[in-house]
C-alpha cells in the first residue's frame, strides 16, 4: 500500500514543481485494528495451529490480558508476580539463602519484563489516530483520472485484518521469530 501510494503520488504530481504534500498511509482513521481483535486473531490462530516449542511440545494458549494503561499493568504485575517474588525473597532469607538461585532468576525475569514494557510503553499504550485525508484525496483523484488504477491497492478500508493476521503476520512470526 505504501509503495502503491508513492507511485500514485508520482503520477498525480507529474511535472509539478515542489508541491509538498504529506501522504499518511495508514488505516487508523478509516479501518482501525483494535487490540481486542488482535487478541482474538492470535487466540484463534494458536488454537487451530498450536506452536511447537523447541522441546517438541505444543504450547497451550490462554486468553491474553490487555491493559488500557500503565497503571493497570503495574497493578496487575504487583498483585500477580511481585507479591510472590517478595514472599520468595523472605523465604530465601529465612532459609539461609537456600532459594538464592530461584530468587535471583525470578527477580531478573520480573525486572526484564518491567524494563521491556517501560521501553515499549509509547507503543503499547499509543492512542493516536492518524489523518489520511491527503492519501484519500489522492486515491479519489487517481480514480477519477483516465488511468488503469484498479491494480493498485490504495484504500485502507479494503484491509481484511483477520485474513492478514491469521494468514500472513502470525505465520510469519512463527516461522521467522519464534525459534
Amino acid at each position: 500500500m505504501v509503495v502503491n501510494t508513492i507511485i500514485m503520488a508520482m503520477v498525480a504530481h507529474d511535472l509539478q514543481p515542489t508541491n509538498q504534500k504529506i501522504y499518511h498511509v495508514g488505516s487508523s482513521s478509516r479501518n482501525s485494528m483494535r487490540y481486542i481483535d488482535f487478541k482474538r486473531f492470535s487466540y484463534q490462530y494458536f488454537t487451530e495451529k498450536p506452536w511447537i516449542n523447541k522441546d517438541g511440545k505444543a504450547v497451550k494458549v490462554g486468553k491474553v490480558t490487555i491493559f488500557n494503561n500503565m497503571a493497570s499493568f503495574r497493578k496487575y504485575m504487583n498483585i500477580r508476580y511481585l507479591v510472590f517474588l517478595k514472599g520468595l525473597e523472605f523465604a530465601n532469607k529465612a532459609f539461609c539463602h537456600s532459594f538464592q538461585d530461584k530468587y535471583v532468576d525470578m527477580r531478573r525475569k520480573f525486572n526484564l519484563v518491567m524494563r521491556l514494557v517501560e521501553l515499549y510503553r509509547p507503543y503499547l499504550f499509543f492512542n493516536a489516530i492518524f489523518d489520511d485525508t491527503n492519501a484519500e484525496k489522492l486515491r479519489m483523484d487517481i480514480q477519477n483520472k483516465d488511468t488503469k488504477t484498479e491494480a493498485f491497492f490504495l484504500d485502507p478500508k479494503d484491509i481484511n485484518w483477520e485474513d492478514y493476521f491469521v494468514n500472513v503476520h502470525i505465520p510469519g512470526l512463527v516461522k521467522h521469530v519464534f525459534k
